[in-house]
């Protein structure tokens, strides 16, 4: 039975909307195996579909199909760590273990980058699929169904701290929020604001990072469907973070904090309590700079 491991990522980023991502030690799991017909389980007990709408099985059919192989049907196995609907790239890590998951089945016949593609043509954005897959920092853009990308290693000087609501918020409903078309100044604000947080990510000038993550484009807009995310933000800053952000469409909240801050998780916890945010979860990560892999 192969084995896939793949990272929770970030994606945005605060002003990098739908091009900036990076990838977390927090991962799912995948295992998979030919079988007849479809057999999925949870082994976690988490609530997934277990039939063929399943989107690790839906992913790794596709593959079957792009490399003109018969398709005998599969039993997978997913141990669920990435919330669902929370911001955190759960659906992309089923695309990505699907995708791998059959071609190593199959005895990898598609390269990594062609899977890029493929993996952004089903997610139709490549700022997930991508730090995935890669791990680190990722900068991309998605032309005419081609994802072009620049990856960066990024330094253990960091952490990486998400504030996790016990609600969901569905992508789709974030994204129908931001409004159609927006003012040449704010398109400017944010171009300036994506170069500066991916540069100042991957060269250690972490003092930009707050500017950085300033956005006009979506947080503003998607801060309304996230009650308590506006207090979340200014807390972390408060609590010294070097940049706080929607994390992907939300709900959560990821704080960037220098490493050295031992204290900060358990002073964030007591802060949440303070504003009446008992049940959100509060979590440190590291960065992973190595993206899926496969046992």
């Amino acid at each position: 039975m192969i084995k896939v491991r793949i990272p929770a990522t970030s994606a945005n980023l605060g002003s990098g909307f739908d091009s900036l991502g990076l990838a977390v030690t927090l991962y799912n799991y995948v295992f998979m195996e030919e079988a007849e017909g479809c057999r999925i389980t949870a082994i976690d007990g988490a609530e997934i579909p277990t039939d063929e709408t399943n989107l690790v099985y839906t992913a790794a059919k596709h593959l079957y199909s792009l490399c003109g192989r018969p398709f005998p049907g599969l039993h997978i196995l997913q141990e669920n760590n990435i919330p669902l609907a929370r911001g955190l790239g759960s659906s992309s890590a089923c695309i990505v273990g699907g995708l791998f998951g059959a071609n190593a089945l199959l005895g990898e016949p598609i390269g990594r980058d062609e899977i890029i593609h493929i993996a952004a043509a089903i997610e139709g954005h490549p700022d997930n699929v991508t730090p995935a897959i890669l791990g680190g920092l990722v900068t991309t853009a998605l032309d005419n169904g081609k994802v072009y990308y620049v990856k960066q290693e990024i330094a253990t000087d960091l952490r990486f701290v998400t504030f996790v609501p016990d609600f969901e918020l569905q992508t789709s409903v974030a994204r129908a929020a931001l409004p159609k078309e927006v003012s040449h100044r704010d398109a400017v604000f944010n171009l300036s604001r994506a170069a500066l947080m991916s540069v100042s990510l991957y060269s250690g000038k972490y003092e930009n990072l707050r500017v950085g993550a300033d956005d006009r484009l979506q947080q503003p807009y998607r801060l309304s469907l996230i009650p308590g995310g506006e207090q979340a933000v200014s807390m972390a800053y408060d609590l010294g973070a070097y940049a706080s952000y929607i994390s992907g469409a939300g709900t959560t909240i990821m704080a960037i904090i220098d490493a050295r801050d031992e204290s900060f998780v358990a002073r964030a916890r007591k802060a949440l309590d303070g504003l009446g945010l008992q049940a959100w979860g509060c979590t440190e990560y590291s960065i992973d700079n190595t993206g899926v892999q496969i046992f």
